[in-house]
């Protein structure tokens, strides 16, 4: 069996910590580990493969560095040049592995959910194994046990062919409102849309052929003509941009006459919203889950997240606060699915503060924005032990570095020195010029930068050793 873990989402409801640039698969939401690190350590057990990962280009060094932490292994990572929504992503993974003459099961699911019942999940895959091998196409069902209105529901119907403990699915229904979704819980029949599937590759690519050959046809061009290197796969833009955007409950599930359902009673949440998050957490005698630097006073059943800052709440019940550097958000937990309006509102706007975090991540390191005006912009930077920023030049801003722990390897134009703790230099405009950290520990520099256009898409790379594109955009953010 062969995972293939899905951490391609944006996670716009959890917004303001989740950012595109660092959705909240790469956060530690609920407990010490990211929700990705989570999902790959689930996964070791006896008859499981190291997974294949598919994730968005924009995410590839964030994904090593959590791999890295964690010692976490994969057997290749699929990049997408953007998002094509399931069914793609899936179809590219089993015909990379068909491709190699390996046609395993494939355990797909989503780099960003909960299972808190280790035992009941092994259980159920177990079941599912059973049902998979005979070629039926498997879709983990959470038994529905509220009125849920933000869950697709499957309805089931018992199939004397299939194994004991499967059930054949009879249809699928989009999010009802409150009244039905309740008629649903209280007849029993009904399970909500894990989006967790098991299926034998070739099964899989057979049904997607059947159903959308375009997704089929567009997706096999894709992986011919993309760059491999090593176990990464870079999915060709250019084809792939062709790709239908469609999910594998609409483009298969909801079609194929071999798809049954297995009830997955591990504790699931999908930390979909802010409501999952309350509902996963421990919770005070009042009921309010709490975190950061907070204090609530004659309030019930709340979420108050702090990050820095003081957050005080009053007399206040069923409220969700989430304060970061840049951005706070309140909203009562009853309307928790319309953040991701919000933040549509937001993009078009052209806010920045739903792409990124005050502090962004970068494959040598990460940078804070501490201050900005008109002409000038002031960064904490810190870069990792042996990284390396690319050699580049700025056409329309100088900076200052100053040193403040650490040991810097300064590269301008044809000088190359070091500067330690306190210590500080000049990179004038047009100047070539790099940033290394030649020693153990991590290099923290302040960076003042003035100048008449401070945008990130004033950086020439002429030369990266991480293969990223001569020009930033603003999405990829500083050096």
């Amino acid at each position: 069996m062969i995972p293939v873990i899905l951490s391609g989402g944006s996670g716009s409801r959890l917004w303001p910590l989740s950012r595109k640039h660092y959705p909240k698969q790469f956060l530690a939401l609920t407990g010490t580990d990211t929700l990705f690190q989570q999902t790959i350590k689930r996964l070791r057990f006896d008859g499981v493969q190291a997974p294949v990962l598919v994730c968005n280009q924009e995410h590839r060094f964030i994904v090593q560095e959590q791999l890295k932490q964690q010692k976490l292994e994969t057997q290749a990572i699929l990049l997408e040049p953007f998002g094509r929504n399931t069914a793609p992503a899936v179809a590219i993974a089993a015909m990379k592995l068909i491709a190699e003459g390996r046609d395993e099961l494939l355990l797909v699911l989503p780099a960003d959910h909960v299972l808190e019942d280790q035992e009941a999940f092994e259980a159920a895959l177990y079941v599912a194994a059973q049902a998979a091998e005979i070629g039926e196409l498997v879709l983990f069902g959470i038994p529905a046990s509220r009125p849920e209105t933000g869950y697709g529901y499957i309805k089931s119907v018992a199939d004397a062919t299939l194994p004991l403990g499967a059930i054949r699915v009879q249809r699928f229904i989009e999010k009802p409102n409150a009244a039905r979704a309740q008629e649903f819980v209280d007849s029993g029949d009904y399970y909500w849309n894990s989006g967790i599937f098991l299926f034998r590759a070739s099964r899989y690519l057979e049904e997607l052929k059947k159903h959308d050959a375009d997704i089929y046809d567009t997706c096999l061009l894709a992986l011919e003509r993309s760059q491999i290197d090593g176990d990464t796969v870079n999915i060709d833009a250019a084809t792939f941009a062709c790709c239908p955007d469609n999910s594998i409950d609409y483009t298969v599930m909801e079609k194929t006459q071999r798809a049954c359902v297995v009830p997955l009673n591990a504790g699931w949440n999908d930390v979909g919203s802010w409501s999952s998050i309350w509902d996963v957490h421990p919770k005070d005698a009042q009921g309010n889950v709490i975190s950061g630097d907070v204090v609530v006073h004659d309030s019930h059943n709340c979420l108050v997240h702090g990050n820095g800052k003081l957050v005080s709440v009053i007399g206040v019940d069923n409220i969700v606060v989430v304060e970061t550097k840049d951005a706070t958000m309140i909203v009562h937990k009853d309307r928790v699915q319309d953040v991701k309006a919000m933040v549509n509102q937001l993009d078009a706007a052209g806010r920045s503060e739903t792409q990124n975090h005050c502090q962004v991540y970068r494959p040598w390191g990460s940078y804070d924005s501490v201050d900005m005006g008109g002409r000038f912009q002031v960064k904490h930077i810190s870069v990792n032990p042996g990284a390396t920023l690319s050699l580049q030049m700025h056409h329309h801003r100088a900076e200052h570095w100053i040193v403040v722990s650490g040991t810097a390897e300064v590269t301008c134009d044809d000088k190359v020195f070091l500067l330690t703790e306190n210590q500080s230099t000049y990179i004038p405009m047009t100047s070539v010029h790099r940033l290394s950290n030649p020693g153990k520990i991590p290099l923290e520099i302040i960076e003042v930068q003035s100048g008449s256009y401070l945008g990130e898409d004033d950086i020439k790379r002429l030369d990266d050793v991480y293969g990223r594109t001569q020009t930033a955009t603003l999405s990829r953010a500083t050096s």
